[in-house]
């Protein structure tokens, strides 16, 4: 017997979400613009797909408290574009942005970028969420005012849910300043060396605001600094003094005319963060304790790696075989590991060993959704 396509339902605002999922029997899968979904694991048969792709825009953007509200459909880089007119920007750098990655699906995946390292990543930068659950319950968490909530955090909740908890409609996201200039500082080297320095450097007072490693022969490590136009140029020169002979300056720009700042240094980064496996390789998100990182990296078959030295998280490509090996490693050190990308046919776990908290994991997702009609397969082999 033949299994009937899916039913792709298109709902343009948050009461068509609710009612689409009331409406439609069976189980649900959750899309946006689609640059996550070979990450972690594959999703299960589903009787009906909610393309978010059309609930878009900015709701409200209050640039006296720097906060907005939108939909969960819209791309960030859109949103980018309308909080810039006002000197403003979301500080989120993930390297999938400029392929058009959705407010909705970055907080779904957690993804971030280099500047996690001094902003955060989108759980830091969430404030209020709405989300639609299973029997159509509409639940606001948090909003405009940074506050505290009782019960249920929904927005700490939905980051990193892949959408198992339910479906998130509207986001209200804290902004920050455009800043007047960033510079960026590169001196080649493995990554046991660029560790060093990236020790030296987050105990110093030059605040950056991201350091990460991009492998090659023999690697390259980028070091940003965000600063005004007349004092970052000093700064830029003590960073040179720190990382020593071989540092060179390889991109400075200033936004004068208030719109956001970016630079081709970081090009080769997001080419290897966001880049699809070769063959039959597989491409692992790894996070642990940042004095640990180096090391591990040292031992894994990797052939491509982009490392967050400051921070403990790093993309790395295996070979498609080496999948559960790297999960073990990452484990044994404590840290976490999920796949973000592999070959059509592998058949490698997605995720590492379950986390002590899975039994409080999978009890929210009885409460929440008890019939499982969320995100099936996602957190396979865990749930």
């Amino acid at each position: 017997m033949t299994r009937a396509a899916p039913t792709t339902l298109r709902p343009t605002s948050a009461r068509e979400v609710r009612d689409a999922v009331l409406d439609t029997p069976g189980r649900l899968a959750i899309s946006g613009a689609g640059t996550a979904r070979h990450w972690a694991g594959r999703p299960g048969e589903v009787d009906a797909t909610l393309d978010l792709t059309a609930l878009s825009g900015v709701i409200r953007h209050n640039p006296g408290d720097m906060t907005v509200s939108v939909h969960a459909g819209t791309p960030l880089r859109e949103l980018q574009d309308v909080v810039a007119e006002h000197g403003q920007r979301l500080a989120l750098d993930a390297a999938r942005i400029g392929r058009g990655a959705t407010v909705g699906g970055l907080v779904a995946t957690a993804d971030a970028g280099p500047s996690a390292l001094v902003y955060g990543g989108m759980r830091d930068l969430v404030i209020g969420t709405t989300t639609v659950l299973a029997d159509g319950t509409m639940v606001r968490s948090g909003g405009h005012v940074i506050k505290n909530v009782a019960g249920y955090d929904m927005a700490k909740l939905m980051h990193g849910s892949y959408g198992t908890f339910g479906v998130l409609v509207e986001v209200v996201l804290r902004l920050h300043p455009v800043p007047p200039a960033t510079a960026t500082v590169a001196v080649d080297g493995p990554v046991t060396d660029a560790a060093a320095l990236v020790r030296e450097l987050v105990a110093s007072p030059l605040e950056p605001i991201a350091c990460e490693w991009v492998s090659g022969d023999p690697g390259r490590l980028l070091v940003r600094l965000e600063g005004g136009t007349d004092t970052l140029p000093q700064r830029t020169g003590r960073l040179l003094e720190l990382l020593g002979s071989g540092a060179r300056e390889v991109g400075t720009e200033s936004s004068a005319d208030g719109t956001s700042i970016g630079t081709d240094a970081w090009d080769g980064h997001a080419a290897v963060t966001a880049g699809p496996p070769v063959d039959d390789g597989a491409v692992v998100r790894i996070g642990c304790a940042p004095s640990k990182l180096a090391p591990l990296l040292e031992r894994l078959p990797a052939t491509a790696v982009t490392a967050g030295l400051a921070t403990g998280v790093a993309t790395v490509t295996v070979p498609g075989t080496a999948v559960p090996e790297l999960h073990e490693s990452v484990a044994a050190v404590h840290g976490t590991s999920v796949l973000r990308d592999r070959a059509a046919d592998l058949d490698a776990p997605a995720w590492g060993p379950a986390p002590s908290a899975m039994a409080v994991f999978t009890a929210i997702k009885k409460q929440l959704d008890p019939e499982a009609r969320f995100a099936t397969g996602r957190f396979a082999p865990w749930m």
